[in-house]
């Protein structure tokens, strides 16, 4: 049976070195959710210290996104990984091996409310590993990352898609 509670009521951290985007996030997330937000890992670090959170958005560079990673999932925090410049194959992966719950290219933050649910969902479910954000990222991933992106890691891929992908 599925777990049906609202998601109103969700505090989420977002974490980016880049005010602009820390900005966005808010006005995107803000009729949703409760939204508290960090500039720098070590004002991630004393946020995650003093609150507790439904969900985590981490930037991967310049605020140490996997070191944070790693301290969201020992909390237990669904996180969803958040980039422009470490937007690669190699980080993709790197983000799911770490267990990120999702790894969202910021050319696709509009739809981040989105991915949020879905994480949020997917967890009161008791489903860690659900990736309908990668489905639904799948063309993106193939058009930016170029034909064969898969290949250098093909026995990874083919055994996430046989895994969690394929039905």
């Amino acid at each position: 049976m599925e777990n049906t509670q609202p998601l109103n009521d969700k505090k989420i951290l977002i974490v980016d070195d880049e005010r602009d985007i820390i900005e966005s996030l808010e006005e995107l997330l803000e009729d949703a959710f409760t939204v508290d937000s960090a500039s720098s890992f070590k004002e991630a670090v004393s946020c995650l210290k003093n609150n507790t959170y439904d969900a985590a958005i981490l930037d991967i560079m310049g605020v140490r996104g996997y070191d944070l990673l790693e301290a969201t999932h020992k909390l237990g925090i669904p996180t969803l990984m958040l980039t422009a410049h470490a937007l690669s194959p190699d980080n993709l992966k790197t983000s799911i091996e770490l267990g990120a719950d999702a790894y969202i290219p910021k050319a696709k933050m509009v739809d981040i409310c989105m991915y949020v649910e879905d994480v949020l969902t997917s967890r009161q479910n008791k489903k860690k590993n659900n990736f309908k954000w990668y489905v639904r990222l799948m063309p993106f991933f193939n058009k930016f990352f170029g034909e064969g992106w898969k290949d250098p890691e093909k026995e990874f891929w083919d055994e996430f898609d046989k895994k969690y992908i394929e039905p």
